[in-house]
């Protein structure tokens, strides 16, 4: 007999990070798979793992930060890995890279990452990684020490290995997305990328001449001082996962720290700063 599935419809304003925060959370209590869309994710629990009340400890449904709705229905057992590909979209960035899952036809880019999708964890698609992926075309990475904080799926550890940097530390605090990364990084045959679970405080006594950083506003000011205590002298930080408008609290906190501001890319009132020390 097939599983019932408790189906919840989620729609999120802003869409990221506020996606990824809402997956983790779901599926702390239960939730066992999820679909993004371009309004949010769509997530599933069966029917005995779930409860009236279950979503009361979701804490970012209550966030001033972000508006998520959602509608819910009961729906027989549905095929994830037909979800997935209908889903999960490539993408190719300046005509160099393609970023994509093994279903996809390879493009024959310069660079090709492949991603397998995960039930419990998105593609990682987002605007914050096509440009940090431009930031990082134009870098010299060659032997160059690389930390990837915030690495969800690993796509720019790996891409950085692809461009000759080695070793790259590549850190999340999400269970997922360590799993997805260790999968991923072997995907790619990549050897030089230590994936760690965890946050910052894995960061004591640690130097880097790149730091790459996609992680939301709160948390890149937050923890800037250690990024920044992290980074060799003229070091590089590149810095995502916010908007155009969060551009100037940013810069002062970065400032503080004696960066000074290189290079600005923009997608979609997204941005991807890149700071020298």
């Amino acid at each position: 007999m097939d599983a019932i599935y408790i189906e919840y419809i989620f729609e999120v304003y802003p869409k990221e990070p506020a996606t990824e925060i809402l997956i983790a959370q779901l599926g702390f209590i239960g939730f066992e798979s999820f679909v993004e869309n371009e309004n949010g994710v769509t997530a599933y629990i069966q029917k005995q793992d779930w409860k009236p009340e279950i979503l009361e400890d979701v804490f970012i449904l209550n966030s001033d930060e972000f508006t998520i709705t959602f509608t819910q229905n009961e729906v027989a057992q549905t095929n994830w890995n037909e979800e997935w590909e209908k889903n999960f979209n490539p993408i190719q960035v300046n005509d160099l890279v393609s970023i994509r899952a093994p279903f996809h036809e390879n493009p024959n880019l310069q660079y090709d990452i492949v991603i397998e999708p995960k039930m419990s964890f998105g593609t990682g698609h987002h605007e914050t990684t096509h440009m940090m992926i431009q930031h990082l075309l134009y870098l010299e990475l060659k032997n160059k020490k690389v930390l990837d904080m915030g690495c969800g799926t690993g796509i720019l550890a790996i891409f950085a290995e692809m461009r000759g940097a080695k070793p790259t530390d590549a850190i999340d605090i999400d269970t997922w997305c360590y799993e997805n990364s260790l999968e991923n990084v072997a995907r790619n045959n990549c050897h030089h990328i230590t994936v760690l679970e965890g946050d910052s405080s894995l960061l004591v006594n640690k130097k880097y001449d790149v730091i790459i950083a996609n992680i939301n506003r709160n948390i890149l000011l937050s923890d800037m001082k250690i990024y920044t205590d992290c980074l060799h002298e003229d070091g590089i930080l590149l810095l995502s996962g916010f908007y155009k408008e969060d551009i100037p609290i940013i810069d002062e906190e970065v400032a503080k720290h004696g960066l000074t501001l290189n290079k600005t890319i923009d997608r979609n009132n997204w941005v991807a700063l890149k700071y020298l020390k």
